[in-house]
This record gives structure tokens, sequence and C-alpha cells, in this order.
């Protein structure tokens, strides 16, 4: 085809850029709508595959039927037979009409099923039977039904991963993919993406009725080199905050920065690692969990003694918490007890938690349940309100049962004392 007839194509449907990717994109379009075939419009979300369904359609002979464009992934379950086939009156709770589906509003015309890959087994069985038969039975209905629809799918999701991981049909996928389209992303256009960046700010210069937004050489460079993972659609909502929001209407790199977010989000949570580049330690994420709960129940025991030993042992309290600092790690301490302060020293814990499990400790782990995890100190009771229990009667009975002293000694108000007679069933 020629380069001129592009052009027109790329004026007529308001596609803006000089891609050679974007430019035999095109051409396949243009070639295959005068034709019935079916057509699968592939590339990341964003980048504009709807447009090149309306092309299909809008050069198709097919132009005065009804074009309709469905999300595939926003209809529910439960709902979308009945939205592509229709149903019949009583054919489930809140059916109370009978209805036309898609496939029968649109004969003659063209559907556009976005999302393709997340229809659900069931509706990809009765679509096939459409695409190779134009038949169709509406829901709660026995009557097979006829339609003259041209089909134009498009998805962002690698449907042969899809077919082998068992989520997508195999007969659907090779009956969709007659004609593959390919549409490339923003940042495999180049120049491009400036072309965009003007034509946008353009756009919202109008909308607005401010000064259009432009951007230094440098601002440029920067643009373009940014990756823009949500295609056009992420540039247009950037251009359109930079022209509401900046009173210079020229802007810098500098400046343009703030508006592009980082490539790469850190985070604190744990991640599935991958191989150590020495060493054969492949782990998976049961392992990371069983290394998680191991540290966890150590902890857990080292914190059963630590309260035990506080609760007997009052007077070194600061020399405890700073034998067990590593149980506070990243938590701000500020123990205040007759004017001391503790800060936790240097964690002695610092083996990382994403090492891999030992498969005995897993087997370990399995046998012996979370429930049956043994401690150090299971001759002796360990419950708080036992320990509390038996202060409180020493309290008393150092005080001669005066509640106010005991109060005092045990550093609490005599109205919780009081309370605590009551919960305890203690007589003073």
């Amino acid at each position: 085809m020629r380069n001129i007839d592009i052009q027109s194509i790329k004026q007529r449907f308001g596609i803006i850029g000089n891609s050679p990717l974007l430019n035999h994109a095109i051409q396949v379009a243009v070639q295959v709508a005068p034709t019935d075939m079916t057509v699968l419009i592939t590339g990341e979300s964003g980048s504009g595959k709807e447009s090149f369904s309306k092309i299909i359609h809008q050069l198709s002979p097919r132009k005065h039927g009804q074009f309709i464009a469905i999300n595939c992934g926003a209809i529910p379950e439960g709902t979308i037979d009945s939205e592509l086939y229709g149903h019949e009156k009583g054919s489930f709770t809140g059916a109370q009409e009978a209805r036309k589906g898609y496939f029968e509003v649109t004969d003659g015309g063209t559907i556009f099923l976005d999302e393709i890959g997340e229809m659900p087994l069931g509706t990809q069985a009765r679509l096939l039977r459409v695409l190779e038969n134009g038949e169709f039975i509406k829901v709660g209905s026995s009557k097979v039904q006829k339609t003259d629809v041209r089909v134009v799918a498009a998805t962002n999701v690698n449907l042969i991963r899809a077919v082998e991981n068992g989520r997508f049909r195999e007969d659907l996928y090779y009956r969709l993919n007659t004609v593959p389209i390919t549409v490339p992303s923003l940042r495999e256009r180049g120049d491009d993406i400036y072309l965009l960046f003007r034509k946008f700010a353009a756009d919202f210069s109008e909308k607005y009725k401010v000064k259009p937004i432009t951007l230094t050489p440098d601002a440029v460079q920067e643009l373009v080199r940014f990756p823009f993972p949500g295609n056009i659609r992420q540039l247009k909502n950037m251009v359109e905050q930079i022209s509401v929001l900046e009173y210079e209407r020229e802007v810098g790199a500098q400046k343009l920065r703030t508006y592009l977010p980082q490539e790469q989000v850190k985070s604190n949570l744990p991640a599935v690692l991958a191989k150590e580049q020495s060493g054969d330690h492949n782990f998976s994420e049961r392992d990371l969990l069983y290394k998680v709960l191991f540290d966890m129940r150590r902890d857990v025991s080292e914190l059963k003694k630590l309260v035990f030993d506080m609760i007997t042992h009052q007077p070194n309290d600061e020399e405890l918490l700073k034998e067990h600092s590593h149980l506070f790690e990243n938590i701000e301490q500020q123990y205040n007890g007759n004017g001391r302060s503790y800060q936790p020293q240097e964690p002695v814990h610092k083996e990382p938690y994403y090492l891999p499990v030992n498969r005995a400790q897993v087997q370990e782990y399995e046998e012996q349940k979370v429930e049956d995890i043994p401690h150090e100190y299971e001759e002796e009771s360990l419950s708080l309100e036992n320990k509390e229990k038996e202060l409180i009667l020493k309290a008393l009975k150092k005080h001669n049962n005066k509640r106010k002293y005991a109060a005092q000694d045990l550093g609490i108000s005599e109205r919780t004392l009081y309370r605590k007679l009551k919960q305890y069933d203690i007589e003073d």
C-alpha cells in the first residue's frame, strides 16, 4: 500500500505517529478489512488496540452495520452469556423479560471483544460455535439461532501461555488468530512519543483554554527515554496533569521528572528471589513461608522466656532486654522505669529471612504442627493471669490488706486493684 494511503487512514482515525511497526499494523488492518476473516489484535494495555478494530469495521462492507465494543474482563462471569447471546424470560432470577444479546443485535455488523483472554471457558465454547457455524442459543432456550457477525478480538495477555495453563481453548485461539495484528507499545515507537505529547498538549490547551505546554530539548530527551508501561493512556493522563497544574508553560527535564513515576517501585515486602548464582539452592514461596514460620516459632519461645524472667526477676529487666534485643528489630523502644531509658543494640540475629529452608526442618514442622511447639518452661505455669494474681496477693500481704498501699506498690490505681480483686475472686 502506498504511503499516502496510510497517512490518510491515520488522519481519518486520529492516529499519530510514523513508526514502521505502527505503519505495518495499519497496513495489515487495511488489507484484511474488506474480508470477513476473524482478526486477533495483540498489544499492551493502553496501546490503542480499539482504534484498529474501528479501522477494520469502517473499511469493510459491514460499515453500515452496527459496531459494538465489549470488554470481556468487565462483565461478571455469571452474566456474560446473557450479555453476548441473550436470555429468555424467567431463565434465571431477575430475568423478568426476554433480552436480545449482542450477537443478535449486531447481525450484519462487527463485534470487538476486548480482553478476550478473560472470557470464561464455558463462554469460549459458545463463541467457537458462533465463529464456526454462525449459531448460538439464548440462555434458557433450546432454539438455535443464526447470526452473521464479524468478530475482532484483542488481548494484552499471552494466549499461547494461557492455552498451556488451561485457561484458554486451543481450538478457539487458532480460530481467532486467522489474521494477527500486533500493535507496538509506546516505548517501541521512538519519536512518536513526542508527537503524541504535542497532540495531547494542543487538545488540552483547547479544552482548558490555556497556552499549550512545550518542552525544552532536555525534557524531550527525558520524555522519549521513559518506558511508559501504561502506553498512550499513561502519556495522555500525564500531559493533562501538566496542562492543568503548571503555571510555567515551558517544562524542563527536572520538572518533567516529577510527573514521571519511578520505573521500579521499591518494596519492603518479602519476595521470592531467583536461583543463587553460586550453588544449586532453588527455593519456592513454600520454602519462604516455612522459613518465616520457623523464625516466628523461635521468637515466640524466646519471648515467653523473656516475659517469664521479667516477671520473676524485675530488678534485671534492662539487662534481659539487652540480651533479647534481636526480638525488637525495627521497633522503637522506649523503656521508662526509675528514670532509665533503653535503646535496642545491634541485633544478635543476622540470618536473612529469605534463605532456603532445610527439608528436614520442613518434615519436622509438618509432623509436629504449630500447636505442639515445645518450650523450656513447661514445668512452671507461664500464665500472666496466675502471675498477676500471685503479685496482688503478695502486695496485699505486705501491706496488711491495705488496698491503697498495695496498689501504689503494684503501680496501679486503687480502682484497678479493686477490679482485679473481683476478677480473681480475692477477698481482702
